[in-house]
């Protein structure tokens, strides 16, 4: 049986507790963020992640992207980060950003076919920040049926979602809408997958050589890539099913579509590094989004 708890005003301790109790359980919550709803899961549990990839009618080749409560969590989860992908991560972060990296090696995580990648973004809400910090990083897709509009409030990804979800967050209608843009940073010149919330020129204002041959002109929709997790609701020529938030979930699937973006430098491309694939939880890396519960 769900619970709906507020997600806003000054009493939030029982929304927080629920919905640190349900993601420590390996259960889903559904939580707003700057851009769309999201469903979340427990990075670090693999039968969790695959529940959030039931729940949403997804498979593996899709995996959801994961959101993180402060930039410093950036080498906690991510190895070789080129200066101009970090350039760009601080400077937008917390914001529509979705960064496709290379996945530390150490972390047996397992979140889908992402060849050795991850798609990672802080969202600009602070409650969700506050309950990232609390639970750790939290592998979050748009919070809607594959290939149905992601949720703008809570109410409509409640009737997509049902009963699959243990603790719906009702932070009221979500005023973004539009997906995160996806980056590809696992080279030297960061490479736009996706164009979303930030424009080509807001990146190439911080990054001038910011490339975007392969970029689509506008976000896709869902399910087609490029999380959660992220991890957004596409242009309106596409449905939500994309890659990247766009890991590109974002045709973005949901990551930052919230974040539905796979974690792969390109839509449906797939990179040479090898996968990370563990299917058993392993000790979560020591930064601020992995700490305990308070």
């Amino acid at each position: 049986m769900s619970e709906r708890f507020d997600f806003t005003g000054d009493e939030l301790a029982p929304a927080y507790r629920a919905a640190v109790d349900a993601i420590e359980a390996g259960d889903l919550v559904v939580l707003p963020t700057d851009t769309v709803y999201g469903l979340a899961a427990d990075a670090f549990k693999s039968d969790a992640v695959q529940r959030l990839l039931d729940a949403k009618g997804r498979g593996r080749d899709m995996p959801p992207p994961v959101l993180i409560s402060v930039v410093e969590s950036l080498d906690a989860l991510a190895t070789d980060i080129p200066d101009a992908g970090r350039k760009l991560c601080e400077k937008f972060w917390p914001g529509p950003l979705t960064v496709i990296c290379h996945a530390q090696g150490s972390l047996m995580w397992d979140l889908g076919e992402t060849q050795g990648t991850v798609a990672l973004r802080v969202p600009d809400h602070e409650n969700t920040r506050e309950l990232l910090s609390r639970t750790g990083p939290l592998a979050v897709s748009s919070a809607n049926k594959s290939g149905q509009p992601a949720a703008m409030d809570v109410y409509d990804a409640e009737e997509q979602l049902g009963d699959s979800v243990a603790v719906y967050l009702d932070g009221g209608e979500v005023t973004g809408g539009e997906p995160s843009t996806i980056v590809d940073i696992t080279t030297e010149t960061p490479r736009v997958i996706r164009l979303g919330a930030l424009s080509l020129a807001q990146l190439r204002e911080v990054v001038p050589e910011v490339t975007a041959e392969d970029a689509p002109a506008e976000a896709p929709t869902d399910e087609k890539p490029a999380e959660g997790v992220a991890d957004e609701k596409p242009a309106e020529v596409v449905a939500e099913d994309k890659p990247v938030d766009a890991p590109v979930d974002e045709k973005p699937a949901d990551d930052e579509q919230v974040e539905d973006v796979p974690a792969v430098p390109a839509v449906d491309e797939k990179p040479t590094e090898p996968v990370v694939g563990a299917s058993k939880q392993v000790e979560k890396p020591s930064d601020p989004d992995v700490r305990p519960a308070d």
